[in-house]
């Protein structure tokens, strides 16, 4: 196939554009910096720019959408250009150059509203329920996505959740950061059951959603490693293999969320760029449980996870050279986390 993939710059759209390469596609990746893929074409641009998509989206026989802005914080109006407006350019660009497939890479938070998730499906998007600009906007860019779908042009949702591994700059450095300073609280004693989705996994699902397109079209899927696990547990394995102390200290969740809200109000009214130090989304990720019924994903897609939890945080060890050792500039580098798939 020839496929294109936005926002391959990133972790999961890197790890998806390289798997396309292995498996033999023709592979062009669209973003505004260098994706690094080797063997895939690179095309540089935004989805806000008509042109552009355009030009990308011809005689492609498939799309895989993950270009978005993915931030706790920033102006409304900056996601609903990229995240809704450049999704619905983007739909009407492949319908109008004979795409066949299209895979729009969701989260699960377009359907949560901050309360506990144990054992759900996916739930439908609500963009009026969503929590933050980032899950709003990603809601309604769902629901435009789905409702393209039609015969000749086949569209499905993808929500992976917290996806992180090797490589990773946005959740696991940041644990790694502020755990090394000391400011890495757990909430309400990390006793909040969480599930998470390993780089390889995420990706490996994705793919599969795009080759198995005539049993997903039109449907919403949550991806998860399917191994729930306490929020203080995860985030000390992921410590362990960066070479910091695992956070000791505890924070009610509550109080967090409170602090989270008065943060993001003074971020956006300062016009800072970097990622504020709390927010209620991830206060409310932090805090509550979230985790999901994997059985009709997997039937689906005939996709099982090909590497565990524990396989993973190895190989995030391995990463790091060695389980007690880090570079020693981690604890200076800034600030840079933003929801993977949350």
């Amino acid at each position: 196939m020839r496929v294109l993939v936005t926002g391959a710059s990133g972790l999961l759209g890197g790890a998806v554009a390289r798997l396309l390469v292995e498996q033999g596609h023709e592979v062009t990746t669209f973003q505004r910096r260098p994706s690094g893929v080797p063997g895939a074409a690179d095309l540089h641009g935004s989805v806000t720019d008509d042109a552009a998509v355009r030009s990308a989206v011809a005689g492609m026989d498939g799309v895989i959408h993950l270009a978005a802005k993915v931030s706790f914080t920033g102006r409304p109006e900056d996601f609903d250009e990229v995240n809704i407006a450049g999704t619905a350019r983007l739909l009407a660009a492949a319908r109008d150059a004979g795409v066949r497939d299209l895979v729009f890479v969701s989260s699960p938070s377009v359907a949560n509203s901050g309360q506990a998730i144990a054992g759900l499906d996916a739930e439908p998007a609500d963009p009026a329920r969503a929590h933050g600009d980032y899950s709003r906007t990603k809601a309604a860019a769902e629901l435009l996505a789905l409702a393209a779908d039609a015969p000749g042009f086949r569209v499905t949702a993808v929500r992976p959740h917290i996806v992180w591994g090797p490589g990773d700059t946005q959740l696991v450095e940041r644990v790694l950061e502020r755990a090394a300073q000391g400011r890495l609280p757990l909430l309400d004693a990390g006793g909040a059951l969480i599930d998470t989705t390993y780089i390889d996994n995420a990706a490996a699902a994705i793919v599969a959603a795009l080759h198995r397109m005539d049993r997903v079209h039109g449907l919403a899927l949550v991806v998860s490693n399917g191994e729930p696990r306490p929020v203080g547990e995860l985030l000390a394995g992921i410590c362990a293999a960066g070479g910091v102390p695992a956070p000791a200290w505890s924070v009610p969740g509550r109080v967090a969320r409170a602090v989270g809200s008065l943060v993001e109000k003074a971020w956006l009214r300062s016009g800072r760029v970097e990622e504020p130090p709390m927010t209620r989304f991830l206060a409310e990720q932090l805090s509550t449980a979230h985790w999901f019924d994997q059985r009709r994903t997997r039937e689906l897609l005939d996709w099982t996870p090909a590497v565990s939890l524990d396989e993973g945080l190895a190989r995030l060890a391995a990463h790091y050279g060695a389980t007690s050792g880090r570079s020693a500039d981690a604890a200076g580098t800034p600030d840079r986390c933003a929801p993977s798939g949350s």
